[in-house]
């Protein structure tokens, strides 16, 4: 659960012409530190969508919009060039993003769907 820190990118697939939309989304994190202090932390994710989802994004989803993104987080591994001259070497970067299976768009008062309650708060004998 984020914002949405610009608006959505929509593309196609060369290929097939799918269509696919990436959003970058904002997450936040609040700690109390041994100073007493509040500490706070920013994470940006890259959430990739498809299809018809893509589309809704593409077509519904605005910079700022509070969101609830369900999906699985995707890694990508690859090779990349560092340095310059005769100091260049190649290095293996793994890229994290998020494939997104749906997403809803939250009013900035709602807060996310709750899990159900994990105890049981009657005896298993109970059950209707």
């Amino acid at each position: 659960m984020g914002f949405l820190g610009k608006n959505p990118e929509s593309k196609s697939t060369k290929n097939t012409g799918r269509t696919l939309a990436i959003l970058s989304l904002a997450t936040k994190t609040w700690w109390t530190g041994t100073d007493e202090q509040r500490h706070e932390k920013t994470e940006w994710h890259r959430i990739i969508v498809w299809n018809g989802l893509a589309d809704y994004a593409a077509d519904k989803l605005k910079k700022g919009d509070h969101l609830y993104v369900v999906g699985t987080l995707v890694s990508n591994v690859y090779e990349k060039e560092v340095g310059k001259g005769k100091t260049k070497a190649k290095t293996q970067v793994t890229a994290w993003q998020i494939k997104a299976f749906s997403i809803r768009k939250l009013d900035r008062k709602e807060s996310a769907p709750t899990a159900p309650a994990t105890e049981k708060t009657e005896p298993e004998e109970r059950r209707y």
